[in-house]
């Protein structure tokens, strides 16, 4: 009988640990950007958002843009939403933008009262099995890009980060962002 409770407290631990790292592998700092030379660039994509208009991922070429593919049922995809929507508060003005790109097979039936009840302020998109592939298959969620003002993918996280890894990386690929400006008075 001890043993059945020891293996169940053993199993509870492994699946909370699961939980809150998400289903996936140790993945890359956000903070821990590519060197520029190394970027490749992110794959463009055309994904509808909940008004039904059609989203190009080139639309925001010429600023830096977190793109998080997540699910309304992926506990760490909860609680990393938070962070994101308080960087789009903080960062909108400097060339900053977070897009979310939705996994859930129930579609906007699921995501829009979702999306109300945690008050995102960011763009979110509908994602597909093909977007999914054109970014290497998005095995685990949350897998998160941080994709520089060129548009090339400078920084990969699979699973739950540290919000500080994210915000370090935004911050410095924000630092290159004056040309954001620029890009805009032509």
């Amino acid at each position: 009988m001890r043993s059945h409770r020891i293996l169940l407290a053993i199993s509870t631990a492994f699946l909370l640990g699961l939980a809150v790292t998400g289903c996936s592998t140790p993945g890359v700092k956000a903070a821990d950007l590519k060197p520029t030379d190394q970027r490749h660039d992110a794959p463009d994509f055309a994904l509808k958002d909940a008004d039904g208009k059609v989203v190009h991922l080139s639309d925001y070429k010429g600023k830096v843009v977190l793109l998080d593919f997540w699910a309304t049922w992926c506990g760490p995809c909860r609680i990393e939403i938070p962070w994101f929507t308080e960087m789009q508060r903080k960062n909108k003005d400097r060339g900053f933008e977070v897009l979310g790109v939705s996994m859930d097979d129930e579609g906007w039936e699921v995501v829009k009262p979702f999306l109300g009840e945690v008050g995102v302020n960011y763009r979110v998109l509908m994602g597909n099995d093909m977007t999914a592939q054109a970014y290497g298959g998005v095995d685990a969620l949350p897998t998160t890009f941080l994709i520089d003002k060129q548009g090339k993918i400078a920084a990969v996280h699979v699973g739950l980060a540290n919000k500080k890894d994210f915000e370090d990386g935004v911050a410095k690929l924000l630092q290159d962002a004056p040309a954001v400006a620029a890009n805009r008075a032509h």
